[in-house]
Parts: structure tokens; sequence; C-alpha cells
């Protein structure tokens, strides 16, 4: 279904929820003007905060997917924090996605590199982790249908896709109960790959189907040269999301403003502004507002950090205090001014994931052996590529975003060049049982020639 017509038909699905809903709590679409109302602004109908910003938990009842979710916010922020300070600049991300395209990785680790894995990526539950993920996406699932109050009907409210593949190298011995785990938790089946005699029409491959998992929207995840033939695994996450506003924005209302930046400079960007009742917290630093989408089961949390301390705001901005703001929503009544605006994100993790506590799945020293028939070691994750999308206008949301984890066999130490030119001993050995069958040195290589 494209852009358009889903977001007409959400369009839709609210009007229709509107009309049919008065008194839900939801404001009525014809009372939202430009005039001045007599109502309340949001700051005035709120408890003055107190100095310390709330703390709070995921509001699911499900122990597991509680976890899940609270470690996942934890990975995010650092992860967001992290890239913030090293790169600068807008910035968008899915962690689930990265978090899920980990999580298959995670699932063959062992000794310290599990450790280190769990510790940054805050896997919680061990190997519980990988039902909670397969819960999680089941219950994502049932939010793309809502039901229309005229006729109690079944609607598509959104449309959100997620997919995972395994790209595995022909012939590599994968372990059978490596293989049965992602299938069942994960729904990724594995697919082979001639990564030693076409890496590049193999990279073309895996980048075909994540475009084609995101609308098109996230082209050449992986980029050229990422695939060698030392490459034994790639494991790859697309998610795709796309949702019309419960409250629209009139375009007609839409002007162009000045918006500020960090560093001070202005530029002239559209903004959208609407009259609005939903859910607006004022806190010590920032205020919040939510929008929800059609369906009201997912919505967009903006946060406003104070006039000068955005910075300060973003790096002390823990899961608690993300959640702590979730729970302070309250009902209000407001005029919302909110630019449009459209960017790509483009990472590579290696770096910033060794930085955040886990550099062993990197090293040549890294333990996958899980993933390998017989246990044996000898892989290590090469790299992990992130590429996301996301567009905001009048009408909705538009967002996409890919992970791709490649591990790669470790290559045996080199030693540079080693040279017997001098005096040196040597043995001859039953190597089974360590039986020295011969021992000798060359001290004279010249007097050593023998004769022809």
């Amino acid at each position: 279904m494209n852009r358009r017509k889903l977001l007409a038909l959400s369009g839709a699905l609210a009007a229709a929820t509107l009309s049919g809903c008065t008194g839900s709590g939801q404001a009525d679409p014809t009372t939202q003007t430009d005039t001045e109302t007599t109502t309340a602004t949001p700051t005035e109908m709120t408890e003055t905060p107190t100095e310390e910003p709330p703390n709070g938990e995921p509001s699911v009842d499900d122990d597991r997917l509680a976890a899940l979710a609270s470690g996942n916010a934890e990975f995010a922020l650092d992860l967001h924090a992290h890239l913030a300070s090293e790169q600068g600049g807008n910035q968008f991300l899915s962690p689930y996605s990265i978090s899920v395209a980990l999580a298959m990785t995670y699932a063959g680790a062992r000794g310290d590199t599990r450790e280190q894995m769990e510790d940054v990526l805050h896997y919680t539950l061990g190997e519980d982790i990988h039902p909670a993920f397969s819960d999680l996406q089941r219950s994502l699932g049932k939010r793309e249908t809502a039901t229309d109050p005229v006729d109690g009907s079944e609607v598509d409210a959104f449309q959100l896709a997620v997919a995972n593949t395994l790209w595995g190298r022909e012939g590599y011995p994968f372990s059978e109960e490596y293989l049965a785990r992602l299938e069942e938790h994960y729904g990724a089946g594995l697919r082979r790959a001639d990564f030693t005699g076409d890496p590049e029409g193999e990279r073309t491959r895996i980048n075909d189907w994540v475009a084609d998992q995101t609308e098109d929207r996230i082209q050449d995840l992986l980029p050229r040269d990422s695939i060698s033939p030392q490459t034994v695994l790639v494991l790859t996450n697309a998610i795709y999301f796309m949702a019309g506003w419960f409250h629209e924005f009139d375009p007609e209302k839409t002007a162009d403003g000045t918006f500020t930046a960090l560093d001070g400079s202005e530029s002239t960007v559209p903004l959208m502004r609407q009259e609005l009742k939903t859910q607006y917290a004022d806190l010590p630093g920032a205020q919040a507002v939510e929008l929800p989408y059609v369906g009201e089961e997912v919505s967009m949390v903006l946060i406003l950090p104070d006039e000068g301390t955005f910075e300060e705001y973003e790096q002390n901005l823990d899961a608690s205090r993300l959640f702590g703001v979730f729970e302070e929503l309250r009902t209000s009544i407001g005029d919302l001014v909110f630019p449009k605006f459209e960017f790509e994100t483009e990472v590579q993790l290696s770096k910033a994931l060794s930085d955040l506590g886990m550099p062993a799945p990197f090293g040549a020293g890294a333990d996958f052996s899980g993933m390998v028939a017989g246990g044996d070691g000898g892989l290590h994750i090469d790299e992990v590529f992130h590429k996301s999308f996301v567009s905001v206008d009048e009408e909705g949301t538009e967002a996409a975003a890919a992970t791709g984890v490649l591990v790669e066999e470790s290559l045996p130490p080199s030693w540079g060049e080693l040279r017997f030119d001098r005096p040196f001993l040597f043995a001859i050995r039953d190597r089974p049982t360590d039986a020295v069958l011969f021992l000798g040195r060359v001290v004279d290589a010249g007097e050593a020639q023998g004769s022809e």
C-alpha cells in the first residue's frame, strides 16, 4: 500500500473515531481553530514541577517484556548519547533494529564475548531475551489494525513491518541448534550465499532485500567491499513504519518560520501548527507533548529542553527519566508549532559499541562458537552497519531502518617475515603425543649444504 493511500485511509479512520467518540478525551476537530480561546494553557493546567526529573518504569504488566523494554531503552540512550557527542548533527536511529540484529548474534556468543554484549546491550534476561523479542514482535504486529467506530470492522491503522534474515556462507557448518533458535524466535531463515566466489554479487543481493523490506527507503545498507571472502554470516534486520496522525495538521496553516540550531545559527523552515487536546507534561528542565497516530496505541513523544540546556539534558537522559516523562503526560490543550523534516542517518557501530564496553566481539579472540557445529571458534564481528530514514509532515510519519551485522572468520595472526639466517634449533615430533623423534640445531648453514 502506498504512502498517500494508507495515510488517507488512516485519516478517514481518525475522523470517524473523533466524530463517534465525543467525550472520549480527544478533541473535537471542529473546535481546533487559530482564534484565541478561554481554555487554560498547558502550563496553567499542570502542577508546579519538583526540582528533580521524574523517574518511571515501562507500562507493561508482563515482567519479561518490561525487562526487555527497559534494557532496550537504556541501550538506546547510551548509544544515542555516545554518537551525539562524537558526531553531532541530526540523528535518527532504530535501537530496536540494532538490538534485534545483535540479539541474533548474541545467541551464538560465549564467554567474555557474551558477557560484554549482555552489559552493553542491557540483555538482563539471559536466554529469555530471545522469546522476549519474539513476544514483542507479535505484540507490535497487533498494532497495525484498529476497530472502525462506525461499523466495528477491523481496518488498517498503519503499516509496521519487521523482517529478519541470515545470509550464510555456502558449505559453512553452522550449528543446527543456533539456526533453529533464530528461526523460532526471530523468523530468521538461513539463505546460503557465495561470499567466497561472488562477494559483491551477494552484497547487492542483501541490499536489494533490505530495500524491498523498507519500501526502498533504505538503499545500499552494506557499502562496497564490506563483504569479503572471509565473511561467514550476515545477520540483517529491517523495519518499516508509516502512520497518519490521529490529529492531522492542516497544510494551509503551515508557514515558514525561524528555527534556531544548536550552534545558534538560524534557518527558515516550514512550521506546522494546530491547537489540539493531547497529552502534555511540564517537567523540571523540559516540556513534553505526545502526538498519537491513528489507533492511538503508537505515538511520537516530543521533548523540548529549556532553552540553552539541550546538551546537558540530552546527556543526562536515561531510561528511568524517559519513562518518567511518559508517566507525567496528562491530557491538556494548547497550540503546537512543529517543523516538517526529513533526513537519513548512516553509521558504522563497531567503534561506538567497543567504546561503550564490548570490544571483545570485534577482536580476533571473540567467541561465537555457539554459531558453529562442533563448537569451534574463530569468528568475530567485522562491522555493524545501520541506516535509517524519517519523514514527518502534516499527514503523519514514515520511518525505516535496517541493521546488518557482518561476521567473519578470524585470520591466523601474522608474524610478518621470520628469517632463519642465524643459528636455530629444530625438532621432529609426533603431534598427537608430542613425542620428540629427532632434535637438532643448525649453527652454520654453510657447512650444512650436503653433497650433490
